[in-house]
């Protein structure tokens, strides 16, 4: 039997957003003083087990977050990889009421030029396909943006990654509907095999302190 591959994907914590809006992958959007907070309370949750490597978003708010874990696992290097980062949305830079409703669906009707849930699918799926190779048998966190898990958690369920079912994650247990900002979702692949769908745990560590 083959040991058990743990990836733990963490949305990285609030955002400085006072303007409310889609930030997306617009520079600059740092942490709040809460999101400090809730990396913290992620990283002290990590320190309890072992990390074999710690990866992240490029961008600023989830390299702040990574930053507060590998505070607790000083001897790891962070490495950065872009099928992490945040969906490429036509709504970036709109307001968060425009986007709210829409109930989160910023992907129908929008141009060949973003992304859609299958495409975000296929980059989290080639990033899970990495870890195992290199980090077989071990566990591994990964800093990311909330539709990047909401997909990869779909995914894992078996459940088509459509904006139906991502307005409907309740349904598989979630509190909240969404996963919160500093939460953590973890993806346990238990084989070898490249077709396996992974065992789902969540977690928000923030509350639990």
């Amino acid at each position: 039997m083959n040991p058990s591959t743990a990836i733990v994907l963490v949305r990285h914590g609030h955002v400085h957003n006072p303007r409310d809006i889609l930030y997306g992958r617009l520079p600059r959007f740092r942490l709040s003083a809460r999101g400090i907070e809730e990396a913290r309370a992620a990283g002290c949750t990590l320190a309890q087990a072992d990390v074999a490597a710690l990866y992240s978003s490029p961008l600023l708010r989830a390299r702040q977050t990574a930053r507060e874990i590998q505070s607790f696992h000083p001897t790891l290097p962070l490495r950065q990889s872009r099928y992490l980062v945040e969906i490429h949305s036509a709504y970036q830079g709109r307001p968060g009421a425009e986007v709210d409703a829409l109930h989160g669906d910023v992907y129908t009707g929008a141009g060949p030029a973003y992304e859609q849930p299958a495409d975000v699918v296929k980059r989290v799926r080639a990033f899970f396909t990495k870890v195992r190779r290199r980090h077989a048998g071990s566990r591994v966190a990964a800093v990311s943006h909330g539709d990047v898990i909401v997909f990869a958690m779909l995914w894992a369920a078996g459940l088509a990654p459509t904006p139906r079912h991502k307005a409907q994650l309740h349904t598989l247990g979630f509190a909240g509907g969404y996963p919160a900002t500093g939460s953590l979702t973890t993806f346990v692949f238990r084989t070898g095999s490249p077709r396996e769908l992974p065992a789902i745990r969540y977690m928000k560590p923030s509350e639990s302190r």
